[in-house]
């Protein structure tokens, strides 16, 4: 069970055998920590001592998020004991044709789910557009499957996801100024979501990777770094179209979410009264910093794949203001999120129905499977 707590001011406590979510006398609902997975906590929510030492002896991941949805942190549970497994994880970082395979067959997966994604917009909204972008990154199939380099995936990657962004605004029933993936900050609805979502999937593939016993830090497709878990990120990259995308698109064209749940957040007009004081930055060696809230300057590390920030995302999000969306609509994307991922579909790799949320889970077995060499090759799903 996976549940998220936004009530600002709500407080978690123990209470015998079960946790109470509770704000003032009331109480709002009753946890079963042995049947818990993840709780996720949004904005001003404190957890009791008792509570606390109740979600780290049964090992629920407990993740901690601004109002807004950014990531804060998470407590941390004990590492897997698995040392061999760990340290095979970490010999692979130096078989370079072992990262090669493996980042082809993701790269290959990731575009394939856009490809058929854009098909279905052309054929449903009756644009050539995407038709014609869906058939360029087809054309990348070949380079990818003959890439002698990582680093190349990472371009032809990058190419692809370029393309798909650029025309996925067909798919969308109204305008909402949508016209390329912008994620820091988000300045439209579209990318605010986007954002958002990929946080919530973020943290499930975490979930999975942990429940597999594997570390989540070394990998390939994304470059591994300080504070980087780019094995969430590698495994990340097959579910965000088929699970993120998919439901962002719903979402806007069913009216689950629209115009005026969202707000732009422009900083108040200077006045003589609103004015802040100008500081002594003779003393400050650093220049006005001592004035300036880090944690609005400073984030953790980037999750990308190279070591370079693609050029558009920077350009397009710059002298915009970001795009947040409204407390009231919060509970709507979660809910739709929940739905999604209890969603069943036909599970290839073991031909049977599972749901998206157990397919985290199957795929990152099957990626350990494939560092234990049980399986010579992995499978990534790809939107049918």
């Amino acid at each position: 069970m996976n549940i998220y707590v936004t009530t600002q001011g709500a407080r978690i406590i123990r209470e015998g055998r079960h946790l109470l979510v509770k704000k003032g006398e009331d109480t709002y609902h009753t946890l079963f920590v042995e049947k818990l997975k993840q709780v996720m906590l949004f904005g001003s929510i404190t957890i009791s001592p008792a509570a606390r030492a109740m979600l780290l002896k049964h090992q629920v991941d407990t993740i901690f998020f601004r109002k807004d949805g950014r990531y804060v942190g998470r407590y941390a549970t004990p590492e897997p004991k698995n040392i061999m497994l760990r340290r095979r994880q970490f010999t692979l970082l130096d078989n370079p044709e072992f990262g090669l395979t493996f980042c082809r067959t993701v790269v290959l997966g990731k575009l394939t789910s856009m490809t058929s994604l854009l098909m279905r917009i052309s054929r449903t909204k009756k644009h050539k557009e995407p038709r014609t972008k869906a058939k360029q990154i087809r054309a990348l199939y070949p380079a990818i499957a003959q890439a002698k380099s990582v680093e190349s995936l990472r371009g032809y990657e990058g190419r692809g996801s370029a393309a798909y962004f650029g025309v996925l605004r067909w798919g969308l029933n109204d305008n909402f100024d949508f016209n390329r993936r912008v994620r820091r900050p988000p300045t439209d609805p579209v990318n605010a979501v986007l954002s958002l979502l990929y946080t919530f999937l973020f943290n499930r593939v975490y979930a999975a990777i942990r429940t597999a016993n594997l570390d989540p830090y070394p990998a390939f497709l994304h470059v591994p770094d300080y504070g980087r878990f780019s094995l969430v990120m590698d495994l990340m990259e097959e579910f965000r179209v088929i699970v993120v995308d998919t439901l962002v698109l719903s979402l806007f064209n069913l009216k689950i979410l629209q115009h005026d749940d969202f707000i732009t957040e422009e900083p108040p007009p200077l006045s003589e009264e609103n004015q802040a004081p100008t500081p002594d930055v003779t003393g400050d060696p650093f220049g006005l910093m001592s004035g300036i809230n880090a944690g609005e300057l400073f984030d953790v590390p980037p999750q990308r794949m190279a070591d370079t920030v693609v050029e558009h995302e920077l350009e397009a999000g710059r002298g915009k203001w970001p795009v947040k969306l409204k407390p009231s609509a919060f509970g709507r994307v979660i809910e739709n999120f929940e739905r999604k991922l209890t969603t069943e579909f036909h599970y290839l790799p073991e031909d049977r129905k599972i749901t998206y949320n157990e397919a985290l889970t199957a795929q990152a077995g099957q990626y350990r499977k494939l560092v234990e060499g049980a399986t010579a090759t992995y499978e990534p799903l790809t939107l049918r």
